[in-house]
């Protein structure tokens, strides 16, 4: 009963940028972790941005360029992404690891979101 929707993905140009949210709803006494993911065709999903308590990590291609953060009052993560290039295009998946009111802890998924990013 809890789900995860994305949304913010399109089309940009080299150079430009896109904000990408991930709203959780349902039942929900915390998350833990927000993640995001992406998967290219014909390549296996990697994982980008981490947001967990204070803490972000990136993946070395998009350090410095894209920036996860949070707002725990709407259950929501963002994805900005700057300086965007055509290796970026990609499906984006939101993850995270919820808490139910129930002490029950899952990992859960959205359905994607795709980015292309003409040169």
């Amino acid at each position: 009963q809890v789900q995860l929707v994305e949304s913010g993905g399109g089309l940009a140009q080299a150079g430009g940028s896109l904000r990408l949210s991930c709203a959780a709803s349902g039942t929900i006494f915390s998350i833990r972790r927000m993640e995001w993911y992406r998967q290219a065709p014909g390549k296996q999903r990697e994982l980008v941005a981490t947001i967990s308590g204070g803490s972000t990590d990136y993946a070395d291609s998009v350090k410095g360029r894209f920036t996860i953060s949070r707002d725990n009052s709407k259950n929501t993560a963002y994805l900005q992404m700057n300086s965007l290039k055509p290796e970026d295009s990609a499906v984006y998946y939101c993850n995270a690891v919820i808490t139910t009111p129930q002490a029950i802890t899952s990992n859960y998924w959205g359905q994607g979101t795709q980015v292309t990013v003409s040169s």
